[in-house]
């Protein structure tokens, strides 16, 4: 299950003045000026080319040719988190009264097994598709939103038919369909392939699945590496992994990006402390006990991006020594041990590893 535009889907429903308008989630656009990017547009949004990822300005700049064009202006929104987590938790709740081993894949992604229902008659793809019909209207009723579900033999193939009919689709791929069903398919639909991996295949002619399937395991290996080997099966619809129901947390962090680009110590070294502050409350909110390596993040105004990190011995817990770790980690992009050119800095962020 796939939420439609998930993040302004919910600020669409949840204001009468947003009904039916293009809304925007993401940072503040500043008339143009707003730097960071799209979280998420709906799909009236999309209709002008605001899409997730987008920098905001440029989001900015398609409403204003929309509005040139006599069409309704977008609606930037701010994000609102504790909104959407509670919402997720709802959708979760709801799929499972219907069955017990549910994967929540992000915020706004799920995975579920239905495969009781091969105990079922014949019928039992048929069963499955009146189950998600289900929980698709009963989330529609709590929360207004729309979904899409894929249904198939396995999560590569339900992920991939939650994409086929959306918004508010459901696509149903019977085990002896799957291979066919990617035969056709740009070869940018199975998971995994990026606009580096499609390019070097568009090179050699290769644009739909079907024309990957003429590689041996051998080439994909050597053209990919060990991820090759695992491409030669999912273009061949087979997929073996899991669902997992909890999954583990790798870290927890924070990032800013600044309104201007900036080398100032006490303006960037204010906002530095209040993510630490932020990262660590969130530590303590977590259930975990301990952490073992603080990570800091500086991206540049050339968008190079520097990472540090640093094992903390004998830490003893405190707040106070945390943030006075993280800023020795970001004094030397002040200076020549880390920044020689005296470049500005457009993004810091911090967050901790190794949870325990």
């Amino acid at each position: 299950m796939d939420m439609d535009a998930f993040f302004a889907s919910l600020e669409e429903a949840g204001s009468e003045i947003f009904r039916g308008k293009p809304i925007v989630v993401g940072s503040d656009p500043k008339d143009g000026q707003g730097r960071g990017v799209v979280s998420t547009a709906n799909y009236k949004a999309r209709e002008y080319g605001i899409k997730s990822a987008l920098p905001i300005s440029r989001a900015w700049e398609l409403s204003q040719k929309a509005k040139k064009e006599g069409k309704p202006e977008a609606i930037f929104v701010q994000p609102d988190f504790e909104r959407y987590n509670k919402a997720h938790d709802e959708i979760l709740g709801t799929i499972k009264k219907y069955c017990d081993l549910v994967e929540p894949a992000s915020i706004d992604e799920f995975y579920f097994d239905l495969s009781f229902l091969e105990k079922k008659p014949a019928e039992g793809w048929d069963y499955a598709v009146e189950l998600c019909k289900k929980i698709k209207k009963e989330i529609k009723e709590k929360l207004k939103v729309t979904c899409s579900v894929g249904i198939g033999p396995n999560k590569l193939i339900a992920k991939i038919a939650a994409g086929i009919k959306k918004p508010d689709g459901l696509f149903l791929v019977e085990a002896d369909e799957a291979e066919k069903f990617l035969e056709l398919l740009p070869i940018r639909e199975i998971p995994g392939i990026g606009p580096k991996t499609e390019k070097l295949f568009n090179d050699k002619g290769v644009k739909i699945v079907k024309d990957l399937k003429g590689f041996s395991k051998e080439e994909l290996k050597e053209a990919l590496g060990k991820w090759g080997e695992a491409l030669y099966s999912k273009i061949r619809a087979i997929d073996d992994s899991p669902i997992v129901e909890n999954r583990e947390v790798k870290s927890i962090g924070e990032q800013a990006t600044f309104p201007c680009d900036s080398r100032d110590f006490i303006y960037i070294g204010q906002v530095f402390e209040n993510l630490c502050k932020g990262v660590f409350k969130s530590f303590l909110q977590s259930g975990f006990k301990e952490f073992k390596t603080v990570v800091i993040v500086v991206r540049f105004s050339d968008f190079e991006t520097k990472t540090t990190a640093k094992t903390l011995k004998n830490f003893t817990g405190k707040e106070k020594e945390f943030r006075l770790e993280t800023m020795k980690l970001l004094l030397p992009y002040f200076d020549k041990r880390k920044n020689p050119r005296r470049k500005l800095i457009r993004l810091i962020g911090v967050r901790l590893e190794k949870l325990k």
